[in-house]
């Protein structure tokens, strides 16, 4: 961590005095307790390009991108809890409700201080296909908003609901500036939510997947510890949906592996 990023975050804890008028009495307020490296690791997050590479060649790795829908929800803590305990970097695709209803967007800025990708998935999950396009805008800023207003992130990525798009998505997330996400693997999680079902799909990934999951699921979240056990005795790679590619996807354009 730079020693000026540091040194800026230590700054800001410091409360800055408002200008009284002489009659009002002044209570002096505490300044809050802010810890420099988490401080200055949220500035680098709000810094163009979030997340940052990590540099991983997928042309040559097994690299395989685990992407979380419809979240956050009460399983998507203990869910970054197992990815950080494993250093595995994921993305997650959210829905501008959720967000809204997690109290103070703990953990939608846990997503992004742990390193991991947040992409777009509308604010209320509606087939985008069907809507005219002014409806389409809306859905994708009224969640872009609220992300970058908790977090700092503008987001570059998308995925959306159902996979309904088509053309007038295409144009719509173009001049958003996000790339359509889809996927090659669907767990199907959200139909069958049985564990060891979800667990044994998600490890049919093969390299340059792009894998379908749901972290408002509990069961998704308790088959993660085998999905991963199994996918990393196979030796692969676990990437976020723009180290896959080795760069921000292309505005408009739609991905469904590499």
């Amino acid at each position: 961590m730079p020693l000026a990023l540091l040194a800026l975050a230590v700054c800001v804890t410091h409360a800055v005095p408002r200008r009284q008028h002489q009659h009002m009495k002044v209570t002096p307020i505490k300044p809050a307790t802010i810890d420099p490296v988490t401080f200055a690791k949220r500035l680098v997050s709000m810094q163009a390009g979030w997340p940052r590479s990590r540099n991983f060649d997928c042309s040559k790795l097994k690299c395989v991108a685990l992407t979380f829908d419809d979240g956050p929800g009460e399983h998507t803590w203990r869910l970054l809890d197992l990815l950080r305990s494993r250093d595995v970097r994921a993305t997650f695709f959210v829905i501008g409700q959720m967000v809204a209803a997690d109290k103070g967007g703990h953990t939608v800025r846990r997503i992004v201080d742990d390193g991991h990708e947040i992409g777009n998935h509308s604010w209320s999950h509606p087939p985008l296909a069907e809507l005219p396009p002014h409806r389409v805008k809306q859905e994708l800023r009224h969640t872009e908003h609220i992300v970058r207003q908790l977090t700092g992130v503008r987001m570059r990525v998308m995925r959306p609901p159902y996979g309904s798009t088509d053309e007038q998505v295409a144009a719509e997330t173009r001049r958003e500036g996000l790339a359509q996400i889809l996927w090659n693997l669907d767990t199907l999680d959200w139909r069958d939510r049985v564990t060891e079902t979800v667990a044994k799909r998600a490890s049919h990934a093969k390299p340059g997947s792009i894998v379908l999951l749901h972290d408002i699921h509990r069961t998704t979240v308790d088959a993660m510890p085998k999905v991963l056990d199994t996918l990393a005795r196979r030796g692969f790679t676990f990437v976020t949906v723009s180290e896959l590619y080795g760069r921000t996807p292309s505005p408009g354009k739609m991905y469904t592996e590499r």
